[in-house]
């Protein structure tokens, strides 16, 4: 006899819930959306044939009608959320960035580690296939001993000077830097290894909205971040991230990966609209190459649009949200897991003080 689905909660009705987590899960084989908790749940829950419905995430969480739930809130509410849930013997896969501090960060993956609760921090980029083949190169030695990196991931959504609880520290924690740049900080550490040491410039270029919707007046968050990063392996890294850069593009973003090593160099370009490709030089090559992404990393995802890959790897393929819901049926660790998500959100705290403070910042004094 099969075992019974994972029943799984989401706490957050956002546009994120709609387009991520529910169609991820809509025809999983091991698990099943069982309750929505949010303002829009309802309209979210009608959509997708969800049976159950909760307008607070606390009572859902209480319910008995999940297994495990998914934390898509704002990020003030991520650590006491996945602690409630932790403490009522659920799983949890908890959007990054995973807390508002190391220190609470730390604290969810003590106590998921204590449970023994299947957890996950969903870094999204490390599943697109231009990571995963990467991924592939720099393990086999593609580049040889690293050297540096260099990546860019530029967006426009910060443009606009209106309230954006984003852009809020007293409910993000900071805005650019945990918004985006985290999830290159998560490949960054991935692919050349622990991050010991950061140096960080914080920008904070648009004029916003000095009062929130309460009328109040509120600590403003970065909307740019460029960050310099060492390695334990004596590599250097290069990271800047905007939320503030026009790019004429289709989405208006653009990720570009630069990686060089002893042996070689590989660089990598996604364009959000048809362009994801990566190109190397190796040993004695005089020129750069493309080298095509394999199709077992491709894993019949479509090649068309970024948008069309996105959608199929993480809604057909054994990524992610899927990924976790097949490991708590299996009985099984997945990764990244929270301690993964404490890891960087130590790495971003390394960053934010070393802004404060002008000076580089060992990660180990965080």
């Amino acid at each position: 006899m099969s075992a019974p689905p994972v029943r799984v909660g989401i706490l957050g009705s956002s546009w994120w819930a709609d387009s991520m987590y529910l169609p991820a899960l809509a025809q999983h084989p091991n698990g099943r959306v069982t309750a929505i908790a949010g303002r829009t749940a309802a309209a979210l829950a009608d959509r997708w044939q969800v049976p159950h419905t909760f307008a607070r995430y606390e009572d859902l969480i209480h319910s008995g009608l999940v297994d495990a739930v998914i934390v898509a809130t704002r990020n003030d509410q991520h650590c006491p959320l996945t602690l409630a849930a932790l403490d009522q013997g659920l799983h949890v896969l908890c959007e990054k960035p995973l807390a508002l501090t190391y220190a609470d960060a730390a604290q969810m993956a003590a106590r998921a580690a204590a449970t023994g609760a299947i957890c996950m921090t969903p870094f999204t980029y490390r599943y697109m296939p231009v990571s995963r083949y990467l991924k592939r190169l720099l393990d086999d030695g593609y580049i040889g001993r690293p050297f540096h990196l260099n990546f860019r991931y530029f967006t426009g959504f910060g443009r606009t000077g209106g309230y954006n609880w984003r852009f809020d520290e007293r409910v993000s924690g900071s805005g650019a830097l945990g918004d985006i740049a985290s999830h290159f900080l998560y490949l960054a550490w991935w692919f050349f290894g622990d991050i010991t040491a950061v140096f960080a410039e914080l920008g904070r270029l648009i004029e916003r909205e000095p009062l929130d919707p309460a009328g109040q007046p509120y600590p403003q968050a970065d909307d740019n971040a460029m960050i310099m990063l060492k390695f334990a392996s004596g590599a250097q890294g290069l990271l800047h991230a905007s939320t503030v850069a026009p790019e004429a593009t289709p989405f208006g973003q653009i990720h570009e990966l630069d990686l060089h090593g002893m042996d070689g160099a590989l660089h990598a370009r996604v364009d959000w609209a048809s362009e994801q490709r990566i190109y190397g030089a190796h040993g004695g090559d005089r020129a750069l190459a493309e080298l095509p992404i394999t199709e077992d990393i491709w894993q019949g995802a479509r090649h068309d649009t970024v948008h069309n890959t996105y959608r199929d790897v993480f809604r057909t393929q054994e990524t992610m949200t899927r990924a976790w819901v097949t490991a708590i049926a299996r009985g099984e660790p997945v990764r990244p897991d929270l301690t993964d998500g404490a890891y960087i959100q130590r790495v971003m705290e390394a960053a934010q003080r070393s802004h404060n403070e002008g000076r580089w910042i060992d990660v180990a004094s965080i």
